[in-house]
């Protein structure tokens, strides 16, 4: 079974109730779905930032209780000094952030569900965007 690890951008879309998104989210099994303990974390630092956002809070913690979060880990951290050598070799530039995500998703083989761009310079990463 395909596995698909969503990016925070994703996420925060889910939770927001974006159309296109919940409708693709129905249509996978959840034991399919994943984030990176990357993404995990830029979740709770939105969190941090609004601790008054009592639905959010409430939204975002339901949605970690549904979804597996991926650890990282030594083979992943193997993964991403490669991954982050080559698009420097490349002469590109991706976000700390988003290389940590996309090397895990690369690792486990997962299809990285997002909408930004910037992924697609990230070669092997396979990208769906489900906001279309």
């Amino acid at each position: 079974m395909k596995q698909y690890m969503l990016d925070t951008n994703t996420v925060s879309h889910l939770v927001k109730s974006h159309p296109a998104v919940s409708l693709r989210i129905t249509e996978v099994p959840m034991t399919a779905l994943c984030i990176s303990a990357i993404t995990g974390g830029e979740l709770m630092f939105g969190l941090a930032k609004v601790p008054d956002a009592k639905r959010l809070h409430q939204a975002v913690m339901e949605f970690l209780r549904r979804v597996d979060v991926l650890p990282w880990d030594s083979a992943v951290m193997t993964r991403y000094g490669s991954v982050r050598a080559a698009i420097e070799k490349q002469g590109q530039t991706l976000g700390t952030l988003d290389m940590l995500i996309a090397a895990h998703a690369l690792e486990t083989d997962s299809v990285l569900v997002t909408n930004d761009a910037a992924f697609s310079r990230v070669a092997g990463l396979t990208v769906e965007d489900w906001t279309r």
